[in-house]
């Protein structure tokens, strides 16, 4: 890692900022870390163990009508292995073992199915290399340079930006319809197979991916929300840091972080000033960031949500905490607006707009980020109230379930296998020891797998 990344990392990550240790958080700093810490550990195993009585070997968990699910056709047990590095991080040792043997004796990917390239890089891919890293068996690694390996043909449009899906048995590829998310968001654990196999075909065909989206953005420097593969036109000028963009962004700096690769770190520098232009928008209600027309920057849409939270984490990496503490303030109103936050938010009116929950983790890996570097307990505190409204309006007899409404309340029946990969690795994190995960060479992909600069 070079210097100026070390440097960055250290005085974001160990120095406290100039916000940190305010007197909003003293009412905060009589907290039992510890003991909350283990809160979270026995709801990961509430919510795990349902997933095991009544959805083993499937890929995710419907705790309402408890039974399991599968993506496709075939398990790819997505739950299992999400949930591994949490339980290795809160120190499941039995519990974790056990997966592992499952896993190593179970999955393989000579399947005759079309998978979707983005949720099997982040969930798998980044599941497998993590694994790998933090158990030291060879048998992970091996499992993700064969996925990847299946994986590559998605890079072999026109443009070099991926198609969406992808028979891992034929290679053959299938879906244009694409957006900078998907597209984006792959350089980290294509990267990290690159560096751990010495395989560089991998990091060129990620690298190549993002390099041709930004290649395409507008004159005022925005993307949009969905292009075409094959061709690389925009196919809705909408921009925002909303689904189909947020990780886009997310990935340029953890990028540079975790690889010290410059163009990467040149993308954000110059995206963000993009972003700020035309995105932020300082409502009466606080810092927000928008939709806007990518090529006029007009604004579009007055909406916030669930998925554009992971951005003050974000700005905590890319060294900007002050703006990020401001943004954290106003998701945290989204979230107190109804005891939890929902899908899209209209920050013009202060109401939902999309009123779904589906377990999201946004939020919280921001409190963790912006506790690490302040070391301020008023995002204990922050953390601690989005814990209990989980548990109140989440937890059912058989793990945890989306809401069809936070206003009404009414659950869905889905438990996302992120949920025991994110949400709450992020809130154990964020309690537990603060060496538990060392993020001077750590980085989170966008899935919460740590990967480790070990090469």
């Amino acid at each position: 890692m070079g210097a100026p990344v070390k440097s960055l990392i250290l005085s974001i990550v160990i120095t406290y900022c100039s916000i940190g240790q305010t007197t909003r958080g003293q009412e905060a700093s009589t907290f039992d870390k510890a003991a909350l810490a283990e809160q979270v550990k026995a709801e990961f195993l509430h919510s795990w163990n349902s997933y095991k009585q009544y959805a083993w070997g499937y890929d995710g968990l419907r705790p309402l009508s408890k039974v399991g699910y599968n993506w496709y056709d075939v398990p790819l047990y997505i739950t299992a292995l999400d949930a591994y590095d949490t339980m290795v991080l809160m120190g499941l040792r039995e519990e974790a073992d056990s997966v592992r043997d499952f896993v190593l004796r179970n999955l393989h990917f000579d399947h005759d199915i079309f998978v979707k390239n983005f949720e099997i890089t982040i969930r798998l891919l980044g599941g497998l290399i993590s694994s790998y890293q933090l158990s030291g068996d060879k048998r992970f690694l091996d499992l993700a340079e064969d996925l990847g390996t299946r994986l590559l043909p998605v890079f072999g449009s026109p443009t070099g930006i991926p198609y969406v899906d992808v028979n891992l048995r034929t290679g053959d590829v299938r879906n244009p319809r694409t957006n900078p998310a998907e597209a984006g968001t792959l350089i980290l654990e294509f990267g990290a197979l690159s560096k751990l196999t010495g395989r560089p075909e991998f990091y060129a065909a990620a690298k190549n991916a993002i390099t041709e989206v930004f290649r395409r953005r507008s004159a005022i420097g925005l993307v949009g929300t969905w292009m075409d593969a094959k061709t690389g036109e925009w196919l809705d000028p909408n921009s925002h840091l909303s689904a189909c963009i947020d990780s886009y962004y997310e990935y340029m700096i953890k990028g540079w972080l975790l690889f010290g690769d410059s163009d990467l770190k040149a993308m954000w520098d110059s995206s963000i000033v993009a972003i700020k232009t035309h995105l932020a928008d300082e409502a009466p209600t606080g810092l927000w960031f928008g939709h806007a027309n990518m090529f006029t920057g007009e604004r579009t849409k007055t909406w916030f949500g669930a998925l554009d939270a992971f951005f003050p984490g974000t700005l905590v990496l890319a060294g900007d905490v002050p703006t990020a503490a401001r943004l954290q303030e106003s998701c945290f109103k989204m979230w107190n607006r109804h005891g939890i936050e929902p899908e899209e938010f209209d920050y013009g009116t202060m109401e939902p707009a999309r009123p779904r929950y589906f377990l999201n983790p946004e939020i919280m890996e921001s409190t963790y980020y912006l506790y690490q570097a302040t070391r301020d307990p008023y995002y204990l505190m922050m953390g601690k109230t989005i814990f209990d409204s989980l548990r109140v309006h989440c937890r059912v007899d058989a793990g945890y379930t989306e809401l069809k409404s936070v206003v009404t309340k009414e659950k869905s029946d889905r438990m996302e296998s992120y949920f025991l990969a994110e949400t709450l690795k992020y809130l154990y994190l964020l309690f537990a020891d603060e060496n538990t995960v060392d993020l001077r060479t750590t980085v989170f992909n966008t899935e919460a797998h740590p990967i480790r600069k070990t090469w």
